[in-house]
Formats: structure tokens, sequence, C-alpha cells
């Protein structure tokens, strides 16, 4: 006999979990428990003929073979059971640590375990009744809160979907799920509620109640679900007396909050957002002693569990810019557009009095109106403190309509910051919201050398001692979370990087040079400085900076701000991300923009709309990046990209250049140089910049090639700068040869590399005409040429002018005759062109085979020389 089982006191996902489990075993019994919450009763009461259920009572006498247990991990006492049962569990609950490994267990991290089983039937294309889909449709909404808990994943949703599609019927679906309550139920859940008290736990408000049940002979979680949907707290803790016990009934609504971990401190257990424990009560003492006792142990040990619910000092914008009250219209306009914000708060004396919108700002300039802030702004005392919850803050926003709230001191009431509706989006869209801060010290450690993890912390120690927040930030730490960490980094400073650099430097040894307008410095290190050390021989310190262009492709004007700003003047989210390295803070992650998620979900994602306006190079940039992580560009960055891409026309051919100088220094530089071209930027670079497979391979298969030893090229082509010219060299070579000074000139390429293109092209075109010519034309050809032209040429052509050339480099290109031009002065030639003339001939001799030794040289000279003379006669 086989039987499907769940926990007692079910409520509708344990009971549609049965009836799916049944679905997808038939010949198994789907026991019903003897305890059924009363929704979930009234709906078996009305429907149980129409469906498989049997009770304990009436399964027959026989041994059984299997149990299936859904939505619990707790075997039920039930005849039959021996030793030879095998079980198996379906479950979306964390999987407890004394399950026998023999069992065979299914844990998902859905919803609910009703979705589970829905996947599965899906999956086999089982046939549901419109009973059978609204009961699992129950069991899935139940325990999600109709798809609206914050343990509800896209999983959960697809399955209701489904059952909705196979004829769930809502409206059954809304009657069981919220029953109205009965007298009895009235009566105890006024008792609850009027004994309810609110605790501030880390941020989080803690709803309590307590309360004599004993006479009460219903589930006391219908009582927990009113309360929690009537106080909306993140966490409520039901402590009742009942004739079994002292049973406390956890529910909680944010991540912050783990019930079941606080219940199985009481011995219970459940899941992180509905728990439950029965405590037995001592006999020596009378329920309301047991209920203060159990009330002040949970009061004792909810800090341990109950985790800081992110406030608004972890998203606001320190030191923000405001507006005076007298600040005229067109002021307010030129700093909108200037930094690019949509709003000022209005501060008077120190106090926010009111928030200025881009939107009135308009309005009143479309009317020429000059007018003040003050006449402008919406007057109103709109402010949140740093310590206020992000739930707060949304109410805030909510009911003021401000996208833009100040944050002020809670003692002087001083304006301290900024929050922004940009910010509460990014949080609420982040899949780490509600999580601490990660901490990457241990990463740190591995990525790190020792003595250059000792130099990290004493640089911290000096910013820590001038109150100076410092940061590891961008592509080191993009990298790290990648796993293939790098040794160069820059040090961002919430501060005066200059000062720290020169502190450092004084302790340490080496020199600073500064640049002043840009709040930068740089140290540079040599191996004497510090014993040991494998640092590079510079070390970047950057002062924490807003930037500003006032015209697309322009530098950027500087002005000094917070680490939050800093990154968010960055190309893309997934360089945004900062470590913290000073005090208790060493080791933080810091992600303001999403750079985490888009590193998790392998995308490359601009910061914001202006962003390739402001800096065209970007665009490169983002093929660069995806094609080196095999990432891909977000549908609205790429639209952003086409859209901006005619920009590229104006850039600097410097910019240009530097851009295609680390495409060369990639891997997998041709991938890159195809999306490019994929993407018409590389069109936009230069109309007559080529790209086709062709030039594909042979970028990816001859950018690394060098020549044989016995070709004598001294050049390392595996060097930076010469794997760089042969990328150009590969590349270009196959432009048409009225292109390469126009496309030279638009790249800024020096007049070496422009020789050499034109060199390739020569090469290239004589080559088939040289097949079948004597050694000594194809000399006379290629005759200074520069090994390196000849042989990017050699990778290009076919194979047989191929052979031709490696005979050029090897066999005939320093072949020389034996006479010199002493000789011909010895014999009494006068100098004149004629040397070289001589000498030609007797190498064109040596190379055609003509002559073969040094006395067939010296009659052939003395032809040539008598011919001379009869030539002079």
């Amino acid at each position: 006999m086989r039987l499907i089982l769940t926990h007692e006191q079910a409520d509708f996902d344990a009971v549609a979990s049965l009836l799916g489990a049944y679905l997808l075993d038939s010949e198994a019994f789907p026991v019903l428990p003897r305890k059924l919450n009363r929704n979930v009763r009234s709906f078996i009461s009305i429907y149980g003929e129409e469906l498989p259920f049997v009770n304990a009572q009436d399964l027959p006498a026989e041994k059984i073979e299997y149990i299936t247990l859904v939505d619990t991990q707790s075997p039920v006492s039930i005849k039959g059971i021996h030793k030879t049962t095998r079980f198996k569990i379906i479950d979306h609950h964390p999987a407890r640590q004394d399950i026998p490994p023999e069992w065979d267990a299914t844990y998902n991290e859905t919803g609910s375990t009703t979705t589970i089983l829905a996947e599965s039937i899906s999956e086999d294309q089982i046939s549901l009744s419109i009973l059978q889909a609204t009961l699992l449709l129950l069991g899935i909404y139940e325990d999600t809160g109709s798809l609206s808990y914050a343990s509800t994943i896209g999983r959960d949703a697809r399955a209701a979907a489904y059952l909705i599609d196979q004829g769930a019927n809502l409206q059954i679906v809304v009657n069981f799920l919220n029953p109205p309550l009965s007298m009895e139920q009235v009566l105890f859940y006024d008792r609850l509620s009027s004994n309810a008290k609110i605790h501030y736990i880390n941020g989080n408000r803690i709803v309590i109640t307590s309360g004599d049940l004993c006479d009460f002979n219903e589930e006391i979680s219908t009582l927990a679900h009113k309360l929690r949907d009537q106080l909306d707290p993140d966490g409520l803790f039901v402590i009742a007396s009942t004739d079994e016990g002292i049973r406390l009934i956890a529910r909680s609504t944010t991540n912050q909050i783990d019930v079941g971990a606080i219940t199985a401190h009481f011995g219970g257990g459940g899941h992180d957002r509905a728990a439950a424990a029965l405590i037995r009560a001592s006999d020596t003492e009378d329920n309301q002693a047991s209920i203060n006792k159990i009330t002040q142990e949970l009061l004792d040990i909810l800090p341990n569990y109950v985790r800081p619910s992110i406030t608004v000092s972890q998203i606001m914008s320190k030191s923000p810019h405001v507006l005076s009250p007298d600040t005229l219209v067109d002021e307010a306009s030129r700093l909108m557009q200037y930094y690019g914000y949509e709003g000022y708060p209005v501060v008077e004396a120190g106090k926010v009095i009111g928030l200025l919108t881009r939107r009135s700002v308009d309005k009143a300039l479309n009317h020429k109106l000059i007018l003040t802030t003050a006449s402008l702004m919406d007057a109103n005392e709109v402010w949140v403190r740093p310590d206020d919850s992000i739930q707060h803050l949304q109410t805030c926003m909510a009911e003021s309509g401000w996208g833009q709230v100040p944050v002020v001191d809670p003692v002087t009431g001083e304006m301290i910051g900024i929050v922004t509706r940009t910010d509460l989006l990014k949080l609420l869209s982040s899949k780490t919201t509600g999580k601490n801060r990660d901490n990457l010290e241990e990463k740190l450690i591995s990525a790190l050398s020792p003595d250059r993890l000792a130099l990290i912390h004493s640089i911290a120690e000096e910013a820590v001692a001038m109150k100076s927040a410092i940061y590891i930030v961008g592509g080191f730490v993009r990298d790290l979370l990648l796993g293939r960490p790098s040794i160069d980094f820059d040090i961002v400073v919430e501060g005066d990087a200059i000062q720290i650099a020169q502190k450092v430097a004084a302790r340490y040894g080496g020199r600073v040079t500064v640049h002043s307008r840009f709040g930068t410095a740089k140290w540079y290190l040599q191996e004497s400085d510090i014993k040991g050390t494998d640092m590079p021989v510079f070390l970047d310190f950057i002062t924490a900076r807003l930037e500003f262009y006032s015209h697309p492709t322009a530098l950027p004007t500087i002005e000094r701000s917070s680490i939050k700003l800093d990154l968010h003047r960055r190309d893309f989210t997934i360089n945004t991300l900062a470590i913290r390295l000073d005090g208790r803070y060493f080791g933080e992650l810091y992600d303001f923009w999403g750079g985490q998620n888009d590193l998790r979900e392998h995308q490359i994602r601009v910061l914001h709309s202006l962003s390739f306006i402001d800096d065209p190079t970007r665009m490169i940039r983002a093929v660069r990046f995806e094609q080196r992580f095999g990432f891909q560009i977000e549908t609205r960055t790429l639209k952003l990209m086409h859209e901006a891409k005619g920009l590229l026309n104006n850039l600097s051919g410097d910019r240009i250049r530097h851009e295609i100088n680390l495409i060369m220094d990639e891997q997998d530089c041709a991938k890159i140089f195809t999306r490019l071209d994929a993407l018409g930027l590389l069109k936009s670079l230069h109309p007559s910049l080529p790209w086709s497979q062709t030039i594909h391979r042979e970028l990816d298969e001859s950018i690394e090639k060098t020549p044989q030893k016995n070709w004598g090229l001294v050049t390392k082509l595996k060097v930076t700068s010469d794997r760089r010219n042969m990328g150009y060299l590969l590349w270009l070579s196959n432009l048409s040869e009225k292109d390469v000074d126009p496309v030279c000139h638009r790249l800024r390429l020096s007049e070496s590399l422009k020789k050499n293109i034109h060199s390739i092209h020569m090469i290239t075109n004589s080559v088939p005409n040289l097949i079948n010519a004597p050694p000594s034309k194809v000399c006379r050809r290629l005759d200074g040429i520069s090994l390196i032209e000849i042989f990017v040429a050699y990778l290009k052509v076919d194979n047989d002018e191929a052979r031709l050339l490696e005979k050029y480099v090897v066999s005939w290109r320093t072949k020389y005759p034996k006479t010199t031009g002493d000789d011909l002065l010895k014999l009494k030639l006068p100098p004149s062109k004629v040397y070289q003339e001589i000498l030609h001939l007797l190498r064109d001799a040596w190379l055609d085979g003509e002559i073969k030794s040094p006395g067939e040289e010296r009659i052939l000279l003395e032809r040539i020389i008598g011919n001379i003379h009869i030539g002079q006669k």
C-alpha cells in the first residue's frame, strides 16, 4: 500500500499538495489529517465527495510499502508502517538536519509546496477538472499571499497562471481565502488585538500579543493571519495558552525576520515566513505566568534573530545641493541642467522649507516669469531621518508626491542628505534588498599578496586618522566577484586624496605627483621603498567626484562629491562596485547602482540615458566588456547606443585610437570588431573601415603569430605594443589603397604604421606576378621592405605566394656577391653609380644560378668591367 500524508492542522497548501501528489501517483491513497484549518474543513465539507481524499480509519489493513510526505518532513504515526517502509519528501521548507539519508527528498525554495507538484502535473500533461485546478490554486495563493509575499518567486506565478488556464475558479478561491470570522473567532480576535504591543527591534516593527485561548476550539493561525493583515507588522508573534500548552504562532513579512529560526529556539519549526511552537507549561506556573515568561524570553532573543532593516542612511546621498528661497528661476534652471537633477530642496537657515521641481521651473520659463524659488517651490516641511525605514520613506513619498526627500539630522534638524525616487527604485529592484552589505575581506585576502594587503591596511589607517572613507573601485572589484582578480586598482577617497597620498609617501617613501584640477595623486614606488613588496611602480589616489560635460565629447568639469555619486559618473553598472577599506568597514561591498545584479544576469547596462552622449567612447567599451566576459548588452543600452552612434564621428582620433588599442590587447579582439561592425559602430568611426569574416579569421589566427627563427625577425611580437601593430596591420591592410591615408589620418596613426600598410599593399599586389619570375627580379622588388611588412603579407597571401616570400626571406634576401666597393676601387674604377650597378649584376647572377663560385664571380666581374671600358671608348 502506498500513502500520501501531510501535517496536522492542515492548510490549503498541505491539502492541495495531497491532491497534487495523488494526481502524479494515482495508486497511492491521499490521507486527510485529523485536524484541518477551518476554511479547509469548510471546503472539504462542500467539495470533498468529488476529491480522492480518504480518512486514516478507512484505509485497508495492509502493510505500507511507500509513504510520500508533502508540505512536511515529519513522519505521521499511522498503522501499517514497518522497517522496510520507504519515504519520500516533497516540501518547500528548509531541509531538516535529522532526515534519514536513505529517504528520497525534494526541497525547493518556492512559495508553496503545491507549486512544485503543479509544475510536474503540467510537464506530464495531466488533465485537471475545474475543482482540482481550483484547490491547487488555493494551495499556492494561501502560502504566497495571492503571490504578494516576498517569498514568492516566478515559479509560483507561472504555476498559478497554468492553473488559471486549466479553469481554476477565482471566485471560489477568494471566498475560501478570506472567510469571515465566526462569532467565536471575533471574540478571541478582539482579545488578542487589545493585548497587542509594538516593539521596534533593529529598525523592524514587531507586534507581540498574548491571551488565554483555552476555550478556543478553532485554529489560532486564522487569527494570526487576520492580525497580520490588520496591524501590518514586519513580524507578528501570538503567545496563547491552550489545553495542550503555550502555543507560539509566528509570522513574518520581511527577509529581515526568519520566524522559523525563532520558533526553533522554543522547540518548534516552520519556514522563514510562518512557523509555530508548542511549549509545555510548568506544572508550578499558571498560564499567565508562563505567557509572561515566554514573552520576556522572546524579547531577549529577538535582537539576535532580527536582522537590521535597510534605513534611509544606507541609500541617501550626503551633502546634497540645495537652493535658497531667493534663487531666481533662470539660475535654478541652469543648475538643474548642469547637474541633471529633477528637483532641489529649498533651505532657509539650515531648515527645509520646500522643494523646487523641474516641472515648476519649466512652466515658469515657458511663461517668461521672473520668479524666485520661494514663489515656485512646493512649500512643505517634508523630510525623513537617517534611521527611518524604507517603508516610512515610501509612505512619505506617496503622501507628499516628492521625488526628492531631504534627510535631516534628528538632533539639529539641519539637512544632511537627500534620497530620491531613483534610489528607492534601485533598492526595491535589487535582489539583495533587505540584506546587510556583503563583505569581501576573504576574497581580498586570497587575491592580494601579504605585502600588498599590509600596505592597503596602512593606507586605510591614514584614512581613519584623517576621518576619510577610502575604497577600491571599479574593474578590480568586478573582476574579484567574477573570480578573475587583477592586481591593478585605484583608491578613491571621500575627502582629500592628495593629502592621503602625501602622508602615505612620507611614511613609506617614494614620490607623489598631483593633479589639483582633478583632485588626484599618483604615488610612485621603488622596490627599495617597501622591502619585499610586489606593489606596482605606482598607485592612484582619486578624490570622489562628480563630472559634468559642457557638450558631447567634451572633457569633463570636476566637482568633489561622495562615493555614491562618484560611482554614478562611471560607464556601466558592473563598474560601479566599491570595496571600503577603512576601519571596521574593511571589505564591505558597496553597490548603489545594481552592479551585482547585472553581473549575475551577465548584462552590460549603462547608468543613465545621456551616458553615451557625455562620452561616446563608452559605446566601444560596452562592446569590449560584452565580448570579454561573454555578457549581453541589455536592450535599453543597445537602443541608446543606436541613437548616439553618430557622435562617434565627433571624437578625436587620439581617443578612438586609445579605445582600439585596448581592443587589440583583448584575447578575442576579432569578436569585438565583429560585434562593433554588426552594431554599425565601425562605420560611424570612419565609413571606410573594413570588416569581414576573412578579416575576423586573419586577426583571430594571426595576431599572435611569430616568424620562424630562420626569418631573423628580432621583434618580439608577444609584447603589447607589437601585438597592437600586428593587429592594425592585419586589419587595415584590407583597406583600398585610396583609403589608407584618410583612415590613418582619422585614427591618428603614426607615419611608420601608415608606411607599413602601404608596403603590405604593394607586396600583396606584386607577389602574384612574381611567382614565375627569376629570384633576381623578386629581390629587386622586395629589397628595402621591412621584415614585419613582409611577414604580415606572408600571413595574408595564398600558399604559393607565401612560399615565394619565405624563399626571399630565408634564402635570397641575404645572398650578396663576394665583391665589395673596396674591391672595385682597387681595380681603378672611379667611384660612381656604376658601383651599384655592378654589384646588382653580380648579385643577380648568384641569385639566378648563373654563377656558383667565387672564381666564376671574378670571371663575370672582368667581363662586366670590360664591357664598361668598351662602352666608355
